[in-house]
């Protein structure tokens, strides 16, 4: 079985891109880059003749193909998020595209006993494997994305009859903790210390406060009563399909505090079937979400706040209950926010109830 088909590796040799999303407080990073690509982060998508969702469809996109983008244009519609990006055939929608990179790492070459690494994939996907005794080596599904945060635990060697024979990552999932899974080492980033160094910790826990404006989909924190950062956001989408059996996908509104955090979370379900406690799934169409970033827990069912790697349709509601935000901005918000962020743990960091206060309205 080989490690990389040859239609994956044409999809993601030679790519090297522009990373970073929309930030009101990272000036410059919405300039244009001509050789950028994105994933489709959804069942399909249609390309159109026209930037509008009027005009002829020309073909379709799948999940996880690749597309260069080689322009972009501001139209009317849809106002929210009213950016489409030029690809060959027509246009695509940006709302469920994923912006990625293709950075090759030098991996680390151990982990110190007793700890964890947090890192996240530095290329568009890659598919896990895992080992048992029963099955022999299996490669998982769905994919490891670009941009999602794992913890490891160990540098080992993984399936020999990979076509890639470097070190491998054995990753840590609270969910699948049973049965390690591995992912090529030079697949995926060691995170940087400063990545979980605290922002303005000399500010008392009780005079920071996170709003959330659900009407307008954004997201405002304050110091002292000031504003400090802003920005849109994708709270869960209105209802409840479990008709009033399970937890609505509407997100709650009140006045909270962040009870727990973790920078790696399993959303959804696990590879092997198992359910996440308090059954808040990340996305209206993705039931399998290891690797959320960033997770900041604000109600004991388990809503938080949390980066968001398959969609960027920021400004409308998208998730079952969460609140969907681009991932460097969750990080600023995971480091900023009480309780402050630790050593790499896979546990939830608890508050006993000083956690940054969170009030969320129409």
């Amino acid at each position: 079985m080989n490690f990389l088909s040859r239609r994956d590796f044409l999809k993601i040799s030679g790519l090297a891109l522009g990373g970073l999303a929309f930030s009101p407080f990272l000036p410059g990073l919405t300039d244009f880059d001509d050789s950028f690509v994105v994933r489709i982060g959804t069942a399909n998508m249609p390309v159109r003749k026209e930037p509008s969702d009027e005009s002829r469809i020309e073909l379709s996109r799948y999940r996880d193909e690749l597309v260069h983008v080689y322009g972009e244009v501001t139209a009317a519609e849809p106002k929210h998020n009213p950016v489409w990006y030029r690809v060959w055939g027509g246009y695509l929608h940006r709302g469920r595209l994923h912006r990625v990179r293709t950075v090759y790492q030098e991996p680390v070459k151990s982990v110190p006993a007793g700890t964890r690494l947090i890192a996240d994939i530095s290329v568009p996907f890659t598919n896990p494997w895992r080992y048992s005794k029963l099955a022999g080596w299996q490669i998982l599904s769905p994919p490891l994305y670009y941009g999602s945060v794992h913890f490891i635990e160990a540098v080992e060697q993984g399936p020999p009859m990979a076509d890639y024979d470097g070190p491998w990552y054995r990753i840590f999932d609270e969910l699948d903790s049973n049965v390690a899974y591995y992912a090529p080492a030079i697949h995926m980033r060691a995170l940087p210390a400063d990545m979980l160094s605290p922002i303005s910790p000399e500010v008392p826990y009780q005079d920071k406060l996170i709003e959330i404006n659900l009407a307008t989909q954004m997201l405002y924190a304050y110091e002292y009563g000031s504003l400090v950062f802003q920005t849109n956001i994708s709270s869960g989408v209105p209802g409840d399909p479990t008709g009033g059996s399970g937890i609505p996908t509407t997100t709650p509104t009140g006045k909270f505090t962040i009870v727990d955090k973790v920078p790696a979370k399993h959303m959804g379900y696990s590879y092997f079937g198992e359910q996440t406690t308090g059954n808040i799934l990340a996305d209206v169409d993705n039931y399998v979400l290891p690797g959320v970033p960033w997770t900041s827990f604000f109600t004991a069912q388990g809503h938080a706040f949390h980066g968001t790697y398959w969609h960027e349709n920021f400004g409308s509601p998208m998730s079952h209950g969460c609140i969907n935000m681009r991932t460097d901005e969750s990080n600023w918000l995971f480091r900023w926010s009480s309780p402050a962020p630790i050593a790499p743990t896979t546990e939830r960091v608890a508050t006993r109830a000083l956690g940054t206060q969170v009030e969320i309205h129409y």
